[in-house]
């Protein structure tokens, strides 16, 4: 039964009479009542939270200020801060300043709507707050309006350390209060399944549903019950926020249905990065009808595979999802006649409510294939729709209803329809190779798309999880080359990017050749190990690999693009421009091998090739910015890019964005040294190629032999460094 709130005043009027004189009743909420106060001692006026005493019981004073007092040490412009805590008589309290004004609640339920610069002002300084707050290692969990005051323009987040205290109690103390932590509008996802070890992501999701709202006037989802809102941000993807109020830029209709993400690593790495993408200008304004212009697409059979949906209950299962659209583009790649999206553009598009025909605009295909996957038990149901972008019609769909086991036939069905109705004519090779299917128990095949999931993210701790995937894989089926491969690349990426230790060139060795030992045919098998040999200076090994993975694979452009870097390593510049060159037509839309084309011309003195494609690479990499503004390595590039045409302003601007979405990275780390070393700037190149051997940069024939580090070869720092690698 809820307590007496005039006989609970009183009893806390007496308890608290030596410091605090309670003055009345300002609101209470599902877990403490407010109360305006007097300070005594201090002769000012505070609002004092009391927790309800049921909840107060189950939670214990210990518990209660241990974890009170880590947010009282939390001091950020917009974060209200905390005064005083304590116990009283069975009470359970903490003080805070009383602050005029009205809450972001108050402000909504009276206007409904805020001018989209003020609601984009509000999320940006409440980002700052909780970024602050997540690298104290706390995570408010309860982000909502009714805990953002406004005041003379400025939004301050209050309660931190309410929510985390209730949660440190755990499940039992929930049950028997009847509460949950968390609002039901804006909970996380992996709050709502009552994970209880959250991280920052989590308050950035209801950061993002509090700016949705803000912006559209209507929350992301609703229902008639708690229950029923929760259930839907599971099976649910809220409107595009350009949908709803055209006059929305497209950099925040993104960046607000990013962090919205219901898969964590989908989501920016902190609330400050989703901060920077809300004021990005990167991104183009859409017109008066909410929509970008067009402009004509490709005309030749192309398609882009978009990541199927997942519609499924548990948001885990977005890595089976992604791994199908994977499949498919993996498949249909192999034609010769067909071209097809890379998985990094189509996937670019993850999570955003776009219009088909500015899909097909922005990847210039004809014909754009979406679905969805639902994954219940061993049992699956799969649609899928192939549309065309011109006038927007079906021109095929389908949906599946099978077992788990049936997962490998159902995207052959799908490659094979997408053949037919585009009317692309197969050679037997490629008849065969859309039909190959993976020889392995579907365990084996679950744990080896979660690795590819991770081994997408491309940071050094998806790598080492992406590994951890496919050796799992491997325990299930000792004979899956594929899995192998992924072994094999995620520690020659982890090598060559993150962690120069011989450990990971060991384990990349040992499974490149066991992978080919179990399948001499299979291309990705000979592409580790082109790789692997190429980083260990096995140049001619390295050679035969990438050719014979070649002629399995004429259009893998893993393989021309990775043959080019080990020539470029072993410094055959010629033969690297053709390798670049290859891969380049194999992948018109990818900045990286026009960069290093550039590179391999630069190398070979011819300056003016060399200025055309590092300036086509780096359109690229601005393209690739607009569709994926936290695409830290297209951001780190460009830096590097306009370092040597000489431009230095807007060198160290990217070079700046590259950092701020990335800072632990040591290969962007060193990449940004190297431009500033080259601009000149000695004191920030030293420190920041510090930073990247700190943080695991450890290649010391490329820093004895790179020229961009030359301006700092003399400086006793710089011999301080690589004397201890």
């Amino acid at each position: 039964m809820a307590a007496n709130p005039t006989t609970s005043a009183d009893k806390l009027r007496d308890s608290l009479s030596g410091s605090y004189t309670i003055d009345r009743e300002l609101g209470r909420g599902g877990m403490a009542t407010v109360f305006l106060a007097q300070d005594t001692k201090h002769e000012r006026v505070v609002a004092i939270k009391v927790l309800h005493p049921d909840l107060a019981a189950s939670l214990g004073t210990d518990r209660f200020l241990r974890e009170i007092k880590l947010a009282a040490r939390l001091n950020h412009p917009h974060i209200l801060p905390l005064f005083d805590s304590g116990e009283a008589d069975g009470f359970l309290y903490y003080v805070m300043p009383y602050v005029e004004g009205e809450t972001l609640r108050e402000r909504l339920d009276r206007d409904r709507q805020l001018p989209i610069q003020e609601a984009v002002h509000h999320a940006q300084a409440i980002a700052s707050a909780l970024d602050y707050a997540h690298r104290q290692g706390i995570v408010h969990r309860d982000i909502k309006p009714e805990n953002v005051m406004l005041y003379e323009g400025m939004a301050t987040v209050m309660d931190f350390g309410i929510a985390k205290a209730v949660s440190a109690a755990g499940t039992e103390t929930l049950t028997q209060t009847g509460m949950m932590i968390g609002t039901p509008a804006y909970v996380s996802p992996e709050q709502a399944a009552g994970e209880i070890n959250l991280d920052g992501r989590s308050d950035q999701y209801s950061l993002a549903c509090m700016l949705y709202e803000m912006i559209a006037g209507e929350r992301p989802f609703s229902g008639n019950t708690p229950q029923s809102i929760m259930a839907k941000r599971f099976t649910e993807t809220p409107k595009g926020l350009q949908s709803v109020r055209s006059s929305v830029p497209a950099n925040i209709d993104w960046a607000v249905s990013k962090a919205m993400s219901t898969d964590t690593a989908e989501r920016f790495n902190t609330s400050a990065q989703f901060a920077q993408a809300l004021m990005s200008d990167t991104m183009s304004t859409p017109t008066d009808t909410g929509t970008l212009p067009r402009s004509s697409t490709s005309a030749a059979k192309s398609v882009a595979v978009l990541p199927f949906a997942n519609m499924s209950a548990d948001p885990e299962n977005e890595y089976f999802a992604d791994g199908m659209a994977e499949e498919i583009i993996n498949a249909l790649s192999r034609i010769q006649s067909l071209r097809v999206a890379s998985r990094t553009s189509s996937f670019a598009f993850k999570g955003k409510n776009e219009d088909i025909g500015e899909i097909g605009r922005k990847l210039k295909v004809s014909t754009v294939l979406e679905g969805g996957v639902r994954k219940m038990g061993n049992r699956l149901r799969i649609t899928a729709e192939l549309v065309n972008v011109a006038d927007g019609y079906h021109l095929w769909s389908e949906r599946y209803d099978r077992d788990i086991e049936d997962v490998f036939a159902i995207q052959d069905e799908i490659s094979q329809a997408i053949v037919k109705a585009l009317r692309v004519i197969l050679s037997e090779g490629e008849k065969k190779a859309i039909e190959k299917k993976p020889q392995t128990n579907i365990q084996a095949y679950d744990y080896y798309l979660r690795g590819r999931q991770f081994f997408h993210q491309l940071r050094r701790r998806s790598l080492e999880y992406a590994r951890q995937m496919f050796n799992k894989a491997i325990e299930l089926d000792p004979d899956y080359a594929l899995a192998y491969t992924g072994v094999a690349d995620s520690s020659s990426l982890l090598y060559t990017y993150f962690d120069a230790r011989d450990f990971n060139l060991r384990q990349a060795d040992k499974a490149s050749k066991k992978a080919l030992e179990l399948s001499p045919e299979l291309a990705e098998a000979h592409v580790s190990r082109g790789i692997v040999t190429s980083l260990t200076h096995q140049f001619a090994e390295a050679e035969q690999a990438f050719e014979k993975a070649m002629k399995l694979e004429p259009k893998m452009f893993e393989a021309a693009y990775w043959y080019g870097m080990g020539l470029q390593a072993e410094g055959r510049f010629e033969d690297a421009v053709k390798m670049f060159e290859r891969a380049s037509t194999l992948r018109p839309e990818d900045y990286q091998s026009a960069h290093f084309l550039g590179q391999a011309y630069k190398s070979l003195g011819r300056e003016e090739e060399e200025k055309t494609h590092l300036r086509r690479g780096l359109s690229l990499m601005e393209g690739s910015l607009e569709l994926n503004p936290d695409d830290a390595r297209a951001a780190n590039l460009a830096a590097g890019v306009f370092a040597s045409l000489g431009e230095a302003e807007p060198a160290i601007k990217y070079a700046e964005r590259s950092l701020a979405i990335d800072p632990e990275d040591p290969m962007l780390l060193y990449n940004v040294a190297c431009m500033y070393s080259s601009l000149g700037r000695v004191d920030q190149a030293i420190s920041c190629l510090e930073r990247a051997v700190e943080k695991g940069f450890g290649h010391r024939e490329w820093i004895d032999n790179d020229p961009d580090l030359n301006a700092i070869r003399d400086n006793p720092r710089y011999q301080a460094i690589v004397d201890a690698i």
